[in-house]
Protein backbone atom coordinates (compact mmCIF):
# COMPACT_ATOMS: atom_id res chain seq x y z
CA UNK A 1 0.00 0.00 0.00
CA UNK A 2 1.43 3.36 -1.05
CA UNK A 3 1.71 5.97 1.71
CA UNK A 4 2.18 9.71 1.90
CA UNK A 5 3.63 11.96 4.60
CA UNK A 6 1.74 15.16 5.39
CA UNK A 7 3.14 17.81 7.73
CA UNK A 8 0.35 19.35 9.77
CA UNK A 9 0.03 22.98 10.80
CA UNK A 10 1.50 21.89 14.16
CA UNK A 11 4.69 20.89 12.34
CA UNK A 12 4.10 17.18 12.92
CA UNK A 13 4.46 14.74 10.05
CA UNK A 14 1.70 12.14 9.79
CA UNK A 15 1.74 9.16 7.48
CA UNK A 16 -1.42 8.16 5.63
CA UNK A 17 -2.19 5.32 3.27
CA UNK A 18 -3.30 6.57 -0.12
CA UNK A 19 -6.55 5.26 -1.52
CA UNK A 20 -5.98 2.78 -4.32
CA UNK A 21 -7.41 3.20 -7.81
CA UNK A 22 -9.78 0.31 -7.14
CA UNK A 23 -11.14 1.90 -3.96
CA UNK A 24 -11.63 5.25 -5.67
CA UNK A 25 -13.45 3.59 -8.58
CA UNK A 26 -15.81 1.80 -6.18
CA UNK A 27 -16.43 5.07 -4.32
CA UNK A 28 -17.18 6.86 -7.59
CA UNK A 29 -19.56 4.10 -8.72
CA UNK A 30 -21.46 4.40 -5.44
CA UNK A 31 -21.63 8.18 -5.88
CA UNK A 32 -22.77 7.73 -9.48
CA UNK A 33 -25.60 5.44 -8.40
CA UNK A 34 -26.73 8.03 -5.85
CA UNK A 35 -26.53 10.82 -8.45
CA UNK A 36 -28.50 8.72 -10.93
CA UNK A 37 -31.21 8.03 -8.35
CA UNK A 38 -31.49 11.75 -7.56
CA UNK A 39 -31.60 12.57 -11.27
CA UNK A 40 -34.45 10.11 -11.83
CA UNK A 41 -36.37 11.67 -8.96
CA UNK A 42 -35.96 15.12 -10.53
CA UNK A 43 -37.13 13.78 -13.91
CA UNK A 44 -40.16 12.21 -12.27
CA UNK A 45 -41.08 15.52 -10.64
CA UNK A 46 -40.64 17.44 -13.91
CA UNK A 47 -42.73 15.01 -15.94
CA UNK A 48 -45.39 14.85 -13.22
CA UNK A 49 -45.74 18.61 -13.08
CA UNK A 50 -45.39 19.48 -16.78
CA UNK A 51 -45.88 16.21 -18.68
CA UNK A 52 -43.68 14.79 -21.41
CA UNK A 53 -44.66 17.60 -23.79
CA UNK A 54 -42.17 19.84 -22.01
CA UNK A 55 -39.38 18.05 -23.88
CA UNK A 56 -40.62 19.34 -27.22
CA UNK A 57 -38.91 22.65 -26.48
CA UNK A 58 -35.24 22.27 -27.60
CA UNK A 59 -33.96 24.38 -24.74
CA UNK A 60 -35.79 22.34 -22.12
CA UNK A 61 -34.60 19.07 -23.63
CA UNK A 62 -31.00 20.22 -23.56
CA UNK A 63 -31.40 21.42 -20.01
CA UNK A 64 -32.95 18.19 -18.76
CA UNK A 65 -30.66 15.75 -20.55
CA UNK A 66 -27.50 17.86 -20.79
CA UNK A 67 -26.91 20.56 -18.22
CA UNK A 68 -28.87 18.90 -15.43
CA UNK A 69 -26.75 15.70 -15.26
CA UNK A 70 -23.49 17.68 -15.57
CA UNK A 71 -24.57 20.21 -12.95
CA UNK A 72 -25.80 17.42 -10.72
CA UNK A 73 -22.46 15.61 -10.86
CA UNK A 74 -20.53 18.75 -9.95
CA UNK A 75 -22.97 19.90 -7.29
CA UNK A 76 -23.14 16.50 -5.63
CA UNK A 77 -19.38 16.21 -5.19
CA UNK A 78 -18.96 19.83 -4.18
CA UNK A 79 -21.73 19.90 -1.59
CA UNK A 80 -21.17 16.42 -0.14
CA UNK A 81 -17.42 16.88 0.29
CA UNK A 82 -17.86 20.34 1.80
CA UNK A 83 -20.49 19.23 4.30
CA UNK A 84 -18.81 15.95 5.26
CA UNK A 85 -15.20 17.17 5.52
CA UNK A 86 -13.92 15.62 2.32
CA UNK A 87 -16.21 12.61 2.16
CA UNK A 88 -18.91 12.04 -0.43
CA UNK A 89 -21.26 9.16 0.34
CA UNK A 90 -19.16 6.87 -1.80
CA UNK A 91 -15.97 7.86 -0.02
CA UNK A 92 -17.65 7.51 3.36
CA UNK A 93 -18.78 3.97 2.57
CA UNK A 94 -15.32 3.06 1.28
CA UNK A 95 -13.55 4.70 4.21
CA UNK A 96 -11.82 7.41 2.13
CA UNK A 97 -11.31 11.15 2.62
CA UNK A 98 -9.95 14.12 0.69
CA UNK A 99 -6.98 15.84 2.37
CA UNK A 100 -4.69 18.71 1.44
CA UNK A 101 -1.04 17.82 0.97
CA UNK A 102 0.15 20.82 2.97
CA UNK A 103 -1.64 19.65 6.11
CA UNK A 104 -4.32 22.34 6.07
CA UNK A 105 -8.04 21.68 5.91
CA UNK A 106 -9.42 21.74 2.34
CA UNK A 107 -11.33 24.92 1.59
CA UNK A 108 -14.50 25.49 -0.44
CA UNK A 109 -12.38 26.56 -3.42
CA UNK A 110 -10.41 23.30 -3.20
CA UNK A 111 -13.60 21.26 -3.33
CA UNK A 112 -14.86 23.44 -6.18
CA UNK A 113 -11.72 22.78 -8.23
CA UNK A 114 -12.09 19.05 -7.64
CA UNK A 115 -15.75 19.18 -8.70
CA UNK A 116 -15.04 21.16 -11.87
CA UNK A 117 -12.18 18.91 -12.97
CA UNK A 118 -14.35 15.90 -12.21
CA UNK A 119 -15.91 16.57 -15.60
CA UNK A 120 -12.58 16.14 -17.39
CA UNK A 121 -11.29 13.36 -15.16
CA UNK A 122 -14.33 11.12 -15.34
CA UNK A 123 -17.34 12.36 -17.31
CA UNK A 124 -15.90 13.58 -20.62
CA UNK A 125 -13.10 10.99 -20.72
CA UNK A 126 -15.07 8.03 -19.42
CA UNK A 127 -12.78 7.91 -16.40
CA UNK A 128 -9.70 7.17 -18.50
CA UNK A 129 -7.86 10.38 -17.54
CA UNK A 130 -8.50 9.86 -13.84
CA UNK A 131 -7.49 6.19 -13.96
CA UNK A 132 -4.21 6.90 -15.80
CA UNK A 133 -3.20 9.75 -13.51
CA UNK A 134 -4.16 8.04 -10.24
CA UNK A 135 -2.27 4.89 -11.19
CA UNK A 136 0.83 6.68 -12.50
CA UNK A 137 1.43 9.70 -10.24
CA UNK A 138 3.43 9.37 -7.02
CA UNK A 139 0.63 10.87 -4.91
CA UNK A 140 -2.13 9.14 -6.88
CA UNK A 141 -3.75 12.38 -7.96
CA UNK A 142 -6.20 13.07 -10.75
CA UNK A 143 -6.34 16.51 -12.38
CA UNK A 144 -8.75 17.78 -9.75
CA UNK A 145 -6.32 16.74 -7.01
CA UNK A 146 -3.37 18.37 -8.73
CA UNK A 147 -5.11 21.71 -9.13
CA UNK A 148 -6.44 21.71 -5.56
CA UNK A 149 -3.24 20.25 -4.02
CA UNK A 150 -5.20 17.36 -2.55
CA UNK A 151 -5.23 13.59 -2.56
CA UNK A 152 -7.51 10.85 -1.23
CA UNK A 153 -6.45 8.77 1.76
CA UNK A 154 -7.71 5.64 3.44
CA UNK A 155 -9.15 6.02 6.93
CA UNK A 156 -9.26 2.28 7.58
CA UNK A 157 -5.58 1.48 7.92
CA UNK A 158 -3.07 0.31 10.47
CA UNK A 159 -2.50 3.86 11.71
CA UNK A 160 -6.13 4.92 11.89
CA UNK A 161 -7.76 5.26 15.25
CA UNK A 162 -10.61 6.72 17.23
CA UNK A 163 -10.29 8.41 20.58
CA UNK A 164 -12.61 5.87 22.19
CA UNK A 165 -10.20 3.10 21.14
CA UNK A 166 -7.27 4.58 23.06
CA UNK A 167 -8.26 3.91 26.63
CA UNK A 168 -11.67 3.32 28.15
CA UNK A 169 -11.96 5.37 31.30
CA UNK A 170 -15.31 5.54 33.05
CA UNK A 171 -15.28 8.81 34.97
CA UNK A 172 -13.33 11.21 37.17
CA UNK A 173 -14.07 8.86 40.06
CA UNK A 174 -11.83 6.24 38.42
CA UNK A 175 -9.05 8.54 37.25
CA UNK A 176 -7.51 11.83 38.35
CA UNK A 177 -6.32 13.99 35.41
CA UNK A 178 -2.77 15.29 35.68
CA UNK A 179 -2.98 18.03 33.04
CA UNK A 180 -6.35 19.84 33.30
CA UNK A 181 -5.15 22.43 30.78
CA UNK A 182 -5.61 19.80 28.08
CA UNK A 183 -9.22 20.99 27.84
CA UNK A 184 -8.08 23.82 25.57
CA UNK A 185 -6.97 21.35 22.90
CA UNK A 186 -9.29 20.02 20.22
CA UNK A 187 -10.13 16.49 19.21
CA UNK A 188 -8.07 17.02 16.06
CA UNK A 189 -5.10 17.86 18.30
CA UNK A 190 -5.65 14.60 20.13
CA UNK A 191 -5.71 12.70 16.86
CA UNK A 192 -2.38 14.26 15.92
CA UNK A 193 -0.94 13.15 19.27
CA UNK A 194 -2.26 9.61 18.91
CA UNK A 195 -0.96 9.34 15.37
CA UNK A 196 2.47 10.57 16.45
CA UNK A 197 2.57 7.87 19.14
CA UNK A 198 1.44 5.19 16.69
CA UNK A 199 4.08 6.13 14.14
CA UNK A 200 6.88 6.22 16.71
CA UNK A 201 5.92 2.88 18.21
CA UNK A 202 5.67 1.25 14.81
CA UNK A 203 8.74 2.95 13.30
CA UNK A 204 11.05 3.98 16.19
CA UNK A 205 13.58 5.82 14.05
CA UNK A 206 15.33 9.16 14.51
CA UNK A 207 12.88 11.11 12.35
CA UNK A 208 9.87 9.98 14.35
CA UNK A 209 11.73 10.57 17.60
CA UNK A 210 12.42 14.14 16.49
CA UNK A 211 8.77 14.65 15.55
CA UNK A 212 7.75 13.33 18.97
CA UNK A 213 10.12 15.74 20.72
CA UNK A 214 8.86 18.70 18.69
CA UNK A 215 5.27 17.78 19.49
CA UNK A 216 6.01 17.52 23.21
CA UNK A 217 7.81 20.88 23.17
CA UNK A 218 4.87 22.52 21.45
CA UNK A 219 2.43 21.00 23.95
CA UNK A 220 4.61 22.17 26.82
CA UNK A 221 4.28 25.73 25.51
CA UNK A 222 0.53 25.50 24.98
CA UNK A 223 -0.14 23.97 28.39
CA UNK A 224 2.44 26.22 30.11
CA UNK A 225 4.27 23.33 31.75
CA UNK A 226 7.48 23.98 33.68
CA UNK A 227 9.10 20.77 32.52
CA UNK A 228 8.33 17.52 30.74
CA UNK A 229 8.54 13.92 31.99
CA UNK A 230 11.48 11.93 30.69
CA UNK A 231 9.15 9.38 29.12
CA UNK A 232 7.69 11.41 26.25
CA UNK A 233 5.39 8.65 25.03
CA UNK A 234 3.86 8.17 28.46
CA UNK A 235 3.41 11.94 28.73
CA UNK A 236 1.43 11.99 25.50
CA UNK A 237 -0.64 9.00 26.55
CA UNK A 238 -1.44 10.78 29.81
CA UNK A 239 -2.66 13.80 27.86
CA UNK A 240 -4.94 11.54 25.87
CA UNK A 241 -6.33 9.96 29.05
CA UNK A 242 -6.89 13.37 30.61
CA UNK A 243 -8.63 14.70 27.52
CA UNK A 244 -11.02 11.76 27.32
CA UNK A 245 -11.97 12.07 30.99
CA UNK A 246 -12.34 15.86 30.99
CA UNK A 247 -14.31 16.18 27.75
CA UNK A 248 -16.49 13.08 27.54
Amino acid sequence: MQTIDIRTTQNVTIQYELASLRERIFAFVIDLLIITALYLVVLFVIFTLFGFDVLEAPFIGGLVFGLLPIGGLMSYHLISEMLAQGQSWGKKIMGLRVVRLDGREPTASDYLLRAVFQLVDTLFSGGVVAAILISSTTRQQRLGDMTANTSVIRLRNALSFRLEDILRINSLADYQPQYPGVRQLSEQDMLVIKNAISRYQKYPNEAHQTALEELCTRLQELLQLADLPNDRVEFLKTLLRDYIVLTR
